[in-house]
C-alpha cells in the first residue's frame, strides 16, 4: 500500500526524551558494560553523563556494535550542577523517592524525564498532580463495561502509571505533587513503605496483591512556591530524599541553554533563528538581574513578585524568534520591553512598577555610559506604559 498524507504518521512538536536522544542511550548501554541496579537500563555512571554530558569528549565503545557508532560525544541536557545530579542517581539507585523541589522554572520536569528515560528506557509513566487528581491515578481504575459483565476481574481492572511501574520495575514521574490534596497524596505513602499495593476487589485471586518488582521508584516535582499548594505530610515527607533544582548560576551557561531551546522551538514552528546574539545577551541580563535583586554591576534592584525564571526566558526569546522570522521588518529588540512586561506582571500588577524602576536605574545608567543597545532600550521606555 502506498504512503498517503491519510497513512502516514503525524508528526509530534516535542518526542520524550527516550526517543529524542535514543541514539546516546543506546551507545552509553553498550559503552558502559559496569554493574547495574536491578531493572536499571543503564550503570548510575552512564545516567550521570547522559544527564550532564562528556564535557565535550568522545567516548568509546569497548568493542564495535552493530548499529551503534564507534565514538560519540554526549550532548549535555541539564545546566546545574554535576552533584546535584550524582545525588538524585545514588537516591534512585537506593529505591528511595526522590522529590524536587525549587522554584518554577528550574528545568525540575525535564531532570525528572531525563532520570527516567536513562534508568527506566521510558518516561511514559506520569502522573500530572492537580486539585483534580484521584487516588485512582497512584493505585488503579477499572474498566467499567468489563466491570459490569465480568465483575471485579484482574482483566477489568486498570493499572495506573504508579502500578505499570511497580509490576514492570520501573520509575514513575509525578509531576507538582503538591498540587495534589494531601488525601491523594498520601496513597503513595503505603506504596514507597511496603513497596506493594492491595486490591481488596480481587482478594479470591492471586493477582489481589501486587508487589513492586526490582527497580521501581517514584521522582516527583513541587513547585513550593506556587499558590494552591498542599503540604506534604511528614509520613510522605520522610519516603522522598529533597533535593532542590536551583536557577542556573554561571550567566554564561544561561544564555546557551535559552538560545538552544530557543532554536529549537522556532525550528518546530517551521522557521530559523535570527534574533542576535546581542539581543539575547540583554534579555539574559534583564532576567538575571531582576531574578537576583541586584545587577551585574553591583547596582540594587527590586526584584518582581514574579519568578523570572530560564523557562520564561526561553519563552520570550522563541517569541522573538518567530516575530523576526514571520513578521519581518521591525527590530527585534523593539519587542523585548514588550514582552517583558508580559512576563512580570504575570503575578503582581504592582511589579509594573517594579520594571519601570529598574528602567529607570540600571537601563538608564547602561545608556548613559554608551552602550548602543541598552540606549535603544531607554529610548523604548515609553512602550512599558
Amino acid at each position: 500500500m502506498t504512503v498517503t498524507e491519510e497513512t502516514a504518521p503525524a508528526a509530534r512538536q516535542v518526542l520524550p526524551a527516550e526517543e529524542r536522544h535514543a541514539a546516546e542511550l543506546a551507545f552509553l548501554a553498550a559503552q558502559d558494560p559496569g554493574p547495574r541496579p536491578p531493572g536499571w537500563a543503564l550503570t548510575p555512571r552512564a545516567v550521570v553523563t547522559f544527564v550532564c554530558g562528556s564535557d565535550g569528549a568522545e567516548l568509546a565503545l569497548p568493542k564495535r556494535r552493530a548499529g551503534i557508532p564507534a565514538k560519540l560525544a554526549i550532548t549535555p541536557k541539564f545546566v546545574g550542577e554535576r552533584a546535584l545530579v550524582e545525588r538524585c542517581v545514588v537516591t534512585l539507585a537506593g529505591e528511595r523517592g526522590l522529590l524536587l523541589t525549587g522554584e518554577p522554572g528550574t528545568a525540575k520536569s525535564m531532570l525528572s524525564e531525563l532520570l527516567a528515560a536513562a534508568v527506566s528506557g521510558t518516561s511514559a509513566l506520569t502522573v500530572q498532580g492537580t486539585a483534580g487528581t484521584t487516588e485512582d491515578a497512584f493505585r488503579y481504575g477499572w474498566n467499567y463495561a468489563l466491570l459490569l459483565a465480568q465483575g471485579p476481574t484482574s482483566q477489568a481492572l486498570v493499572d495506573s502509571p504508579v502500578l505499570s511501574a511497580m509490576r514492570t520495575g520501573r520509575v514513575v514521574r509525578v509531576e507538582e505533587i503538591t498540587r495534589c490534596l494531601p488525601e491523594v497524596q498520601d496513597a503513595l505513602v503505603s506504596i514507597l513503605s511496603d513497596r506493594r499495593l492491595s486490591v481488596p476487589e480481587l482478594t479470591a485471586t492471586e493477582d489481589a496483591v501486587v508487589s513492586a518488582a526490582p527497580g521501581f521508584t517514584v521522582i516527583a516535582t513541587a513547585n513550593l512556591r506556587d499558590r494552591g499548594v498542599s503540604e506534604m505530610s511528614a509520613a510522605l515527607k520522610r519516603r522522598f530524599n529533597f533535593e532542590t533544582v536551583a536557577p542556573i548560576a554561571d550567566a554564561d551557561a544561561e544564555a546557551t541553554l535559552i538560545r538552544r531551546q530557543a532554536v529549537a522551538a522556532v525550528q518546530r514552528a517551521g522557521a530559523a533563528f535570527g534574533v542576535d546574539d546581542a539581543v539575547l545577551d540583554a534579555l539574559v541580563t534583564v532576567f538575571r538581574d531582576l531574578r537576583s535583586g541586584r545587577s551585574a554591576e553591583g547596582w540594587d534592584v527590586e526584584r518582581p513578585g514574579t519568578v523570572m525564571s530560564t523557562a520564561e526566558a526561553v519563552q520570550v526569546a522563541a517569541s522573538l524568534g518567530v516575530a523576526a522570522a514571520y513578521l519581518p521588518g521591525g527590530d527585534v529588540l523593539d519587542l523585548l520591553p514588550g514582552h517583558l512586561l508580559g512576563v512580570v506582571r504575570k503575578d503582581d500588577p504592582a511589579d509594573h512598577g517594579r520594571l519601570l524602576g529598574y528602567w529607570d536605574g540600571p537601563v538608564r545608567r547602561r545608556a548613559e555610559d554608551g552602550s548602543p543597545m541598552w540606549r535603544r532600550l531607554w529610548d523604548l521606555r515609553g512602550s512599558l506604559r
